[in-house]
C-alpha cells in the first residue's frame, strides 16, 4: 500500500468511523485492510478503496472492515470503582426521586461495561429501576454483547469471587456466558458516536459511560463527540472516561470534578 493509498482509505475509515489511523499505525492498518480486502474478492487495494467509496452495495463490506480494524479491549469489573461510585452518587438518588434513572455505555464492544454495571445494580438493589443503554460500532462486538459471550480468560481476568455463579455461568462446553435475566436488563445498539442525530435519539442520561474510545479519535472529532454526549447528560448527569482521557483541553461545554478519587464531567449548564 502506497502512502497515497494508505492516506485516502485510512481517511474514508475516519469519515465513516471517527477512528484516525496516523503513520505510527499504518503496519497493522494495511494488515488489516489487505486481508479483509482479499476475504472480499479483491485484489486490487485502489479498487477495494473505489468500492468503498462509490459503490451502493458497499455498507456492508464497510462494516467488516470496521470489525476487522477494531479490536477490543475490555473485561469484567474493569477500574470498577468509578462505576461504585457513580452508581452511590447520582443513580441511587434518582431512583429516590421516583424517576426512572438512565445509564449508557458507549462503545461497550463485547458487553463486558454493561454486564457490570447490570450486577452492580443487581448488588444494589437498583436494577429493576433503571434502563442500561449500550452501544458500539463493531457489529461483530455487538454480537458477542447480545449473546452474553462466550467470554474467556481475558474478559474474566479482574472477576470477584461471587460473580461466577451468580450472574456468569458455564455452559455445556465451559464456556462462559451472562445469564439471561442480565442480558434482559440492556437494551443493544448499533451507534456511531460521530453520527450527532443517532445519539440525539437515544435521549438523556443520568450516567453516561463513554471510556478508552476517545484516543482513537483526532482532535477535532474528539471535541464534535463532546458536544454530542454533553447533550445527553440529564441536568445532574455525568459523564465517565477513561483514566488516561480527557476533555479538559477542548474547552467544551462539560467540567470535571472528582468524586472519592474518581474523575467525572457535567455540564456547565448546572
Amino acid at each position: 500500500m502506497s502512502p497515497q493509498l494508505f492516506a485516502i482509505l485510512s481517511r474514508l475509515v475516519e469519515e465513516r468511523t471517527g477512528i484516525h489511523y496516523d503513520t505510527g499505525d499504518r503496519e497493522i492498518f494495511v494488515s488489516k485492510a489487505t486481508g479483509r480486502a482479499l476475504t472480499a474478492g479483491f485484489e486490487s487495494l485502489l479498487d477495494y478503496y473505489y468500492f468503498l467509496r462509490y459503490d451502493a452495495g458497499s455498507t456492508a463490506e464497510l462494516d467488516a472492515l470496521i470489525d476487522a480494524l477494531v479490536v477490543p479491549e475490555t473485561y469484567f469489573f474493569r477500574e470498577a470503582h468509578a462505576l461504585r461510585v457513580a452508581i452511590e452518587t447520582w443513580i441511587r438518588p434518582a431512583v429516590r426521586r421516583g424517576r426512572g434513572a438512565r445509564i449508557w455505555s458507549a462503545a461497550c464492544s463485547t458487553g463486558e461495561e454493561p454486564l457490570t454495571l447490570a450486577m452492580l445494580l443487581d448488588e444494589s438493589g437498583l436494577l429493576p429501576s433503571v434502563e442500561i443503554v449500550a452501544s458500539d460500532l463493531s457489529t461483530r462486538a455487538l454480537a458477542v454483547a447480545r449473546a452474553g459471550g462466550p467470554y474467556g480468560d481475558r474478559s474474566l481476568r479482574a472477576l470477584p469471587p461471587n460473580v461466577l455463579g451468580r450472574w456468569l455461568e458455564l455452559d455445556g462446553s465451559g464456556a462462559v456466558h451472562a445469564r439471561p435475566e442480565l442480558l434482559r436488563a440492556i437494551a443493544w445498539r448499533r451507534i456511531n458516536l460521530c453520527e450527532p442525530p443517532a445519539i440525539a435519539n437515544l435521549g438523556s442520561f443520568d450516567l453516561l459511560v463513554c471510556r478508552n474510545v476517545l484516543i482513537y479519535f483526532a482532535d477535532e472529532n474528539i471535541a464534535r463527540i463532546a458536544v454530542s454526549l454533553s447533550s445527553a447528560l440529564r441536568p445532574e448527569g455525568r459523564l465517565l472516561l477513561g483514566a488516561s482521557e480527557s476533555l479538559m483541553r477542548f474547552g467544551t461545554l462539560l467540567e470535571c470534578e472528582e468524586q472519592q478519587g474518581a474523575f467525572f464531567y457535567r455540564s456547565r449548564k448546572t
